[in-house]
């Protein structure tokens, strides 16, 4: 005889799933599987089981039958019965004599660094649950049957509407519903953009093709990742006024940090900015825009997006990794008209990147005011931290200079000539984890911009900063 159940959640709060077989009858068999469910750790000290009457309905057999397995797994030690306390698993202080358990290893993990002043993090422990929660709760009481099923690859409407408006105030993007595409970051824009590697070679796809114009200094992945695609990369040089876009020629596209050039600092200039657009009407070109921390700005006057000088000719593209959080899946891109039909054939028939839910989610964040309150509160924060980097580093260190301070969430520490590696290093010993400024140099760039370290002030928690400070300035080269 063998029979199975499944029991419903409700009564024990899990489902357990007993084989009834074996000789001996009904009760012998149900005896049979509690002991083995209980020796084998499927029913766990403490565990709750169904009321005899339940589990003999779910059995289809006589009520005495549960009764009397659960009697005899009483007088036996294997459960505990108690009035108004029901039927429970035994604790028990050592291990069944009988029973075989593997051992359980904790999964290793790598021991993290003491103090995490590497850029691009923001602070883990301000994200805004309460509030996230609230807007999830409202959205998904809000959203209609048809948002639980295949998702639309352009996005969920409301929150393209929604960002629709927040640009356009926040960061005067110049935009509508049906030029903006959801994607998951920055790096799926990339791959949307410029097709995807593979095992065998470059990719065939993409919307846009090589050469691309980049800046001498970036973050290392993306070139990776642009390198997969089989897309070319051409180093612009930097100086004080950003990009040198007059050293652009016959490249198809140039991407570019116009707000807050990554990771040196600072804006790109007016008439860089105006040269930029110049040359990408001249040229048939299209300029991409990563406007990746544009709300944290502290020393200067908001700089409006690039792509509000021409929505033709600039692919704007945005996230809330750094205003929100990196571990919230969501970015979006804002299209010339020509790109969006192309980008959504690239991206697939449904939805497969973006969470449905966390886009209707962050479209009430944004809606209700939520969005605006966290930046605002979060850019004072920042300001403070940046502020305490620099009277330490004046108190302690007053011969390094800091530069790129106006905005973001990392500084830029010069340093003297020829010691950029071994204060990695001593960093690295102490415990600290920073970036030298030399890794995010382009293997093809003729000119370093110096010796420096790329310290974030986001991601330590605020107990935590100023000891972190401490040890960074601890460090640092002498005189």
């Amino acid at each position: 005889m063998t029979e199975s159940w499944v029991n419903s959640a409700e009564r024990i709060g899990a489902d357990l799933h007993l084989e009834l077989s074996g000789p001996g009858g009904r009760r012998a068999a149900l005896t049979r599987a509690l002991r083995e469910a209980v020796r084998s750790g499927r029913l766990t000290p403490g565990t709750r089981l169904p009321p005899y009457r339940s589990l003999a309905a779910d059995l289809g057999v006589a009520r005495n039958t549960v009764a009397d397995a659960y009697a005899e797994l009483v007088a036996e030690g294997w459960l505990t019965a108690r009035q108004g306390s029901g039927t429970r698993v035994a604790e028990r202080s050592e291990p069944l004599r009988h029973a075989v358990r593997t051992p359980v290893k904790a999964p290793s993990r790598a021991r993290g660094p003491r103090h995490d002043l590497r850029q691009g993090t923001p602070d883990a422990s301000a994200f805004p649950r309460a509030a996230w929660a609230a807007s999830y709760r409202r959205a998904l009481q809000a959203a209609p049957n048809e948002a639980f099923g295949p998702g639309d690859p352009a996005g969920r409407r409301e929150l393209r509407e929604t960002l629709t408006e927040y640009l356009a105030r926040a960061r005067g993007v110049r935009t509508e519903p049906d030029r903006i595409v959801i994607c998951s970051g920055f790096a799926h824009a990339l791959r949307l953009l410029f097709g995807r590697g593979t095992p065998d070679g470059p990719a065939a796809g993409g919307v846009l093709r090589g050469p691309l114009g980049v800046e001498a200094y970036g973050l290392g992945f993306h070139r990776d990742l642009l390198a997969a695609a089989g897309v070319r990369t051409v180093p612009l040089p930097l100086d004080e006024h950003g990009a040198r876009v007059d050293a652009l020629g016959r490249e198809r596209a140039v991407l570019l940090t116009p707000a807050h050039q990554f990771p040196t600092g600072g804006p790109l200039h007016p008439e860089r900015r105006a040269a930029v657009i110049d040359w990408a009407r001249a040229r048939g070109a299209t300029v991409l825009e990563d406007d990746y921390d544009g709300e944290f700005r502290y020393d200067r006057r908001p700089v409006g997006a690039l792509q509000g000088l021409d929505p033709e000719r600039v692919i704007h593209l945005g996230s809330v990794s750094k205003s929100l959080s990196p571990a919230l899946r969501l970015g979006w891109m804002v299209l010339p008209q020509r790109y969006v039909e192309p980008v959504l054939a690239a991206k697939g028939e449904r939805e497969g990147w973006a969470s449905v839910l966390d886009q209707l989610a962050l479209a009430d964040f944004v809606a209700c005011g939520s969005y605006d309150r966290h930046v605002r509160r979060m850019r004072q924060r920042y300001r403070r931290r940046r502020d305490q980097l620099v009277a330490a580093l004046a108190a302690q260190a007053p011969h390094i200079e800091v530069t790129g301070i106006a905005a973001g969430l990392h500084a830029v520490l010069r340093l003297p000539p020829g010691t950029e590696r071994s204060t990695v290093k001593a960093a690295a010993w102490q415990g600290i984890a920073l970036d030298g400024l030399a890794g995010f140099r382009h293997p093809e760039t003729p000119t370093a911009a110096g010796d420096g370290l790329v310290v974030g002030y986001a991601a330590p928690a605020e107990h935590a900063y100023g000891a972190a400070l401490e040890a960074l300035c601890g460090v640092l080269p002498p005189e």
